[in-house]
């Protein structure tokens, strides 16, 4: 979705991204400061979020904070309260790890996300501003 958002920006996936991924992400489970859960409706996976706890990042100058890395819901699960549900969810697993504040990025053309963000308390603090080499 970022890809078609933003071809220069952001990476395209390919036939080897979701099983690389999904890889990954079960290589986090487990991992202290890690938090990665699964939204199931009707025994199909809906999403999934991951985030993590980190420290002080001088380069964003922010204090430590749990990261939102990653909120994914499947398309035919989206509009029924699942990216909330996960939302929610995320946020208290990294609150309960001591996560003084939470930190997330979404794409400039993602208003949807961004409504579901806005929503659920979060409020802009930085723009990220792209430019191609020409």
């Amino acid at each position: 979705m970022h890809h078609e958002f933003d071809p220069a920006r952001f990476i395209a996936a390919t036939s080897r991204t979701e099983r690389g991924y999904g890889s990954w992400l079960g290589s986090q489970i487990g991992v202290p400061d890690v938090v990665v859960l699964v939204a199931e409706q009707d025994g199909a996976v809906a999403g999934f979020a991951y985030g993590g706890i980190e420290g002080p990042d001088y380069m964003s100058l922010r204090g430590p904070a749990g990261i939102l890395y990653d909120i994914v819901v499947d398309p035919a699960h989206r509009r029924q309260g699942v990216g909330r549900l996960l939302l929610d969810a995320v946020v208290a697993a990294l609150e309960a790890r001591g996560a003084p504040r939470i930190v997330l990025s979404t794409a400039e053309r993602n208003e949807a996300a961004q409504r579901l963000f806005e929503r659920a308390g979060f409020r802009r603090t930085m723009i990220e501003m792209t430019r191609e080499r020409s």
